[in-house]
């Protein structure tokens, strides 16, 4: 499990590395330096041109560190130091000084008013700043961060862009930040990592590992973290030799409308091939061919609507229900959802229009029952908590919802967060942006729903069936592509979902 850390703790992290390897502080940085000249040697053609550009800090000592790993496997880079009238920090110097004693091309100061060309050709390592910045960038920082992200280059951002916090940017926005290509994240990703509106800045981003001490990394305290395979594969159960179809559960999904039923295909399917023993299909009176059909597994419960959910069947049966996809909004409908959030025993996973219809009626979510899981899409929150200007913001409200009302809510998108009743929050690792496409959601409902009839708790059930439906986009994106996968081919790429899980067990 690879816990996301605050820049304080990655400060910490490193002191208590440094004082209980024991290992110096330039060791440390050395140590970080080998590992990004590893990731060039691998990525970068050594005939490449590089220009690296340094800061004053320990981020520009890492710079200055790799350019001399560099020069050694053979390549030439160009090293750029930032003039500073307040001198650089111990490591950077001691690092200027190695490299001056290699005497090869010498190290370039850079001041305000010359700025070196630098051709949209070549790759550009910026090490300008790190994760100690507090405040927005000012003056001559500024001007070479816009001058690197207006030549067009490559950029290769070390641990974090310049001029970005690790943590909170609510208040650095119309500040200049490098639009790194990639950003290279020393052994944890950073929390400013997940949200949206900072991929045009962090570009693509790999964690380096770079040997901070187990000791603190597995001792220090944080609420966030990055759900990786290792990590979705403790949570998965095994099933018994002699288990037969009842104990694996019995789910009730709600779902479809005239005209909609494509969304109840979907979920259904994918509770079934996520493992359910039973499923039972509650639908519109019209789509009951649809459903025998098109999921011949499920049973089949019919509404008194011909054309959308107006009544609940039986709930006593149950090991878990699911409610929302394609549903509408009408009176009727929202008037049986009403009685279901209130009548249920079994845990409930709601989505898409059981959300908006709890978006219209807002004292309805203290009605909700305790350890449910709503899967919202930023949209759908929105119109659930009120409208968020960033992630950040966001993810604040999800943690204040979640915990308030103790449920479990799952918020969709890239690196999709899912946040547990006692604030935990999971970003998930798995998935691709070819997801983005009409009834991924629904299928992910139905994974959801099946992992809670299986017995699964509500925040395993969310964590592991979001990075299972990440998994099988994953498969389907290796098959079909981004651009032609379809809802259906995640459904279909479960299985591969679930052997990779389950492999080396």
């Amino acid at each position: 499990m690879m816990k996301i850390l605050t820049t304080e703790q990655i400060r910490q992290a490193d002191q208590f590395t440094i004082e209980n390897e024991p290992v110096s502080s330039v060791n440390l940085m050395e140590r970080a330096a080998r590992a990004i000249a590893g990731w060039f040697s691998v990525k970068v053609p050594v005939e490449a041109r590089i220009m690296i550009f340094a800061g004053p800090g320990n981020n520009g000592g890492d710079g200055l560190a790799l350019g001399r790993l560099l020069k050694d496997e053979g390549y030439s880079p160009e090293i750029f130091l930032m003039t500073s009238s307040t001198g650089y920090s111990p490591d950077t110097s001691i690092n200027l000084e190695r490299l001056k004693a290699m005497d090869l091309d010498p190290v370039i100061i850079v001041t305000e008013n010359d700025l070196p060309p630098v051709p949209a050709s070549c790759y550009v390592v910026d090490a300008l700043f790190g994760t100690g910045l507090s405040r927005p960038l000012k003056g001559f920082p500024t001007k070479i961060i816009d001058h690197l992200n207006a030549s067009g280059a490559t950029i290769i951002s070390v641990d974090m862009p310049s001029g970005l916090f690790g943590d909170d940017n609510r208040d650095n926005k119309g500040s200049s930040i490098i639009r790194a290509s990639r950003t290279l994240s020393f052994q944890v990703p950073k929390l400013a990592f997940m949200f949206a509106e900072n991929e045009e800045f962090t570009g693509q981003w790999e964690v380096l590992p770079i040997g901070l001490h187990e000791e603190f990394l597995n001792r220090v305290e944080t609420s966030m973290y990055y759900a990786e395979t290792t990590l979705v594969r403790k949570m998965i159960k095994t099933r018994k030799e002699f288990s037969h179809k009842g104990d694996n559960g019995h789910c009730l999904l709600i779902s479809g409308s005239q005209g909609k039923m494509g969304a109840a295909v979907l979920a259904a399917g994918s509770c079934l091939r996520t493992g359910t023993g039973l499923l039972t299909v509650h639908v519109p009176s019209s789509g009951c061919c649809i459903i025998q059909t098109s999921v011949p597994e499920a049973m089949l419960s019919t509404d008194d609507s011909a054309s959308r959910f107006t009544s609940l069947p039986s709930l006593e049966r149950f090991d878990a229900i699911g409610a929302g996809p394609a549903i509408g909004t009408s009176v009727k409908t929202s008037r049986a959802l009403h009685e279901l959030i209130t009548k249920a025993e079994a845990p409930l996973v709601l989505d898409a229009d059981a959300i908006n219809i709890i978006a219209h009626n807002n004292e309805w979510l203290k009605l909700v029952p305790e350890n449910s899981v709503i899967t919202p899409h930023p949209g759908e929150f929105d119109r659930l908590a009120g409208q968020h200007k960033t992630g950040h913001d966001r993810l604040l409200s999800q943690v204040e919802l979640a915990t308030k009302h103790k449920i479990t809510i799952v918020l969709k998108g890239a690196y999709t967060s899912t946040v547990t009743p006692a604030g935990e929050i999971y970003f998930n690792g798995s998935g691709n942006p070819g997801m983005a496409t009409a009834g991924s959601g629904d299928v992910l409902t139905g994974i959801i729903l099946s992992l809670l009839g299986q017995g699964y708790t509500p925040g395993h059930a969310a964590v592991a069936g979001v990075h299972l439906h990440g998994l099988a986009g994953d498969y389907a994106r290796s098959l079909y592509s981004e651009e032609a996968m379809i809802a259906r081919d995640i459904s279909k790429g479960l299985g591969y979902a679930f052997k990779k899980l389950k492999c080396n067990r």
